[in-house]
């Protein structure tokens, strides 16, 4: 038996936006995979949307056992799991990634620019790691290069630290995610002095000079987590993984990678993960025109020919898990459910 969830942030449209767009979007197969799904109890959950993780974060965490952030309000405890993805071995100890940002101010507040509008090359990344890192250590914190994005931090000290994932955080008024709890105090007071070292720095002018944001801060986040951490997986392989969630390939039996759904049809056996983010990057800059135009895609490479594979069998089950900023929805459909012939193909479903 084959079966295939597909994990789509931002899946779902805005509640605010959600009727102008779905009759925007000419999505056929997404119509009919989302309205003759099996009736379940459950298919829609709402998330306090001040969670430290977006909804996709959370359910992901979920899947792989790093869900004991949840019960703490924090970004899913992945540093230590990442470390060995960027040919790091994480000594015994507590970790948190630190990733390079812009940090732009608006009317009455600071606001975190989502981090891939960076384009940070590697030999800014040093340059700026080697001004950084002995600002850690002087306060007795070990940091370690991993690359042009990621870096890591060795704190003890913060194990009882609340983070933000970036994109929970990306495009808000910063005050709300910054990290909590105790040692707080002395993040920020090293995050001040690299802000400050950097501050005015020739690399960031250069930057601005080639039309690129400066980089004027550091996101601390993935933690605490520490080498050996338990973990657990439900699949038997996952495809499309990207970013930090490639640090999760290590747990599972197999990953790979699909261009397409032939691809992945072709290879998939058991119980598979599909992750499609390519409606992340637009929902979290509110570019909503690029968000229809990457759903039409997703509709044409992916739905379509996936709705196809389970009419003909080579599937037996496809979960859609689609998110926003505050919900998670999962349409479950099979070879059976599709032969609901009354009900209309309709993507009202996808609406709050």
């Amino acid at each position: 038996m084959t079966e295939l969830d597909i994990l789509l942030p931002f899946g779902l449209p805005p509640p605010e936006l959600a009727g102008d767009l779905l009759k925007q979007l000419d999505a056929p197969s997404l119509a009919l995979l989302s309205s003759r799904a099996k009736s379940e109890n459950g298919r829609h959950e709402t998330v306090d949307g001040f969670r430290r993780a977006l909804p996709h974060e959370q359910w992901l965490a979920r899947q792989f056992g790093l869900d004991a952030s949840e019960k703490t309000n924090s970004s899913p405890a992945i540093a230590a799991a990442w470390m060995p993805e960027l040919d790091l071995s994480p000594d015994p100890g507590t970790w948190f990634a630190l990733q390079p940002v812009h940090i732009h101010i608006a009317r009455d507040h600071l606001v975190l620019t989502d981090p891939r509008q960076l384009v940070l090359s590697e030999d800014d990344s040093r340059a700026l790691f080697e001004i950084a890192a002995p600002l850690f250590e002087e306060a007795g914190k070990r940091v370690l290069y991993g690359n042009a994005t990621t870096w890591f931090v060795e704190a003890d000290e913060w194990r009882d630290l609340e983070t933000a994932t970036p994109d929970a955080a990306a495009g808000h008024n910063i005050d709300i995610w910054m990290p909590k709890g105790p040692g707080e105090r002395d993040w920020r007071k090293v995050q001040n002095e690299v802000q400050m070292h950097w501050y005015g720095h020739p690399l960031n002018d250069e930057r601005e000079a080639r039309g690129l944001k400066p980089v004027n801060s550091l996101w601390l986040w993935a933690g605490p987590s520490t080498h050996g951490q338990e973990k657990r997986c439900h699949y038997d392989k996952a495809f499309n993984l990207s970013g930090y969630q490639r640090a999760l390939r290590q747990y599972l039996p197999a990953h790979g990678e699909a261009s397409n759904a032939a691809d992945l049809v072709s290879s998939a056996a058991g119980r598979n993960m599909l992750y499609l983010d390519d409606l992340l990057e637009p929902a979290l800059a509110n570019d909503w025109g690029r968000w229809l135009g990457h759903m039409q895609h997703l509709e044409e490479s992916w739905f379509a020919p996936l709705l196809e594979a389970l009419q003909s069998g080579r599937i037996d089950t496809v979960s859609l898990i689609a998110t926003h900023d505050s919900r998670i929805s999962r349409f479950t459909v099979t070879r059976s459910s599709l032969r609901k012939f009354w009900v209309k193909p309709s993507l009202t479903p996808l609406c709050p």
